[in-house]
Order: C-alpha cells, then sequence, then structure tokens
C-alpha cells in the first residue's frame, strides 16, 4: 500500500497468507513473508536476472534489513510479529554480481540473495537472527506457538 512501512507490510502478508489456508478445529496455520530493505527501498524477489544483479549492486558493501513477519492463527486468536536482521555485504565486483545473478539462485530469495547459499561469501556481518535471513526466524515462530498453548514441555525425572 502506499506509503505503508516494510514492517507493516509484511505482517499484512502473513496474515493474508494465514487467512487463506483453511485449518480444522484444534489446528494451527503459520504463515510468513520475507523482505529485504535498503534504505527507503523494499527488495522484494528478482523479476530477471538483470532485476537481481541491480539488487546486489545496492546491497554491494553496504548494511540492510531482513524483515520477516509472521502470523500464527491457533485457538481463533491472531499472533504476529516481525523479525529484524542487519546484514552487512561486503563490496563485490561487477564479475561477482553478474556471476551470482547468473546462478538462478537469486530468482526465488527478497533481496537477491540466498544467505544460507552460494551468497554466503558475501555476509560480512549480522546483527539479529541468522534464521530469519533464511526465511523463518525460528525463536520467534517458536515464542508465538509456546504464547498460543502450541509447546509443552517435557517434566524431568532427575
Amino acid at each position: 500500500m502506499p506509503g505503508e512501512p516494510p514492517g507493516s507490510y509484511v505482517v499484512r502478508l502473513a496474515r493474508e497468507k494465514a487467512a487463506a489456508a483453511m485449518a480444522a478445529d484444534g489446528e494451527m496455520v503459520l504463515a510468513a513473508d520475507t523482505v529485504v530493505v535498503m534504505g527507503d527501498r523494499v527488495l522484494e524477489k528478482p523479476v530477471s536476472e538483470e532485476d537481481a544483479a541491480g539488487m546486489l549492486r545496492l546491497l554491494s558493501g553496504q548494511c540492510h534489513e531482513v524483515l520477516t513477519g509472521v502470523c500464527l492463527c491457533a485457538g481463533g486468536e491472531e499472533r504476529t510479529a516481525v523479525a529484524v536482521t542487519k546484514v552487512w555485504f561486503s563490496r563485490l565486483t561487477e564479475e561477482e554480481v553478474a556471476s551470482y545473478a547468473a546462478s538462478g539462485e537469486p530468482m526465488d530469495k527478497a533481496g537477491a540473495y540466498a544467505i544460507q547459499g552460494l551468497a554466503s561469501k558475501f555476509v560480512e556481518r549480522i546483527e539479529g537472527c541468522y534464521f530469519n535471513v533464511v526465511g523463518l526466524p525460528v525463536s520467534l515462530v517458536y515464542r508465538l506457538v509456546r504464547e498460543a498453548g502450541g509447546v509443552g514441555y517435557a517434566k524431568s525425572s532427575a
């Protein structure tokens, strides 16, 4: 939506995905959406190799944020949250940009890269949840499921 902040945007998309799922009584629905934010630009999945290369040039030598909106529906209640991770990229050469864009890996990835794949060599450091950058902030999801009463704790007999 025009003027929609990135955090609100990813939560809205996650809510829309969760609403589209049909769950039986007693089931939980988990939906998520991830984007990369560079300055005031939201980088989604590239539409072409050229688009991927442009995103990589934008990220080169810069810090950006990865935002994942999560929506958990359980027991007639909806829980939402946003995970934010900062990622620092090294400066990329044109050869690195072209080679990675041509690999095909960026094509289904927000921001045109997979931190767990070939692009791992471009990441100098991160601040926040690594799994958020992969696409699902596991500890955040665990917290939401626990709050919804979906996680029991085994008692120790020791």
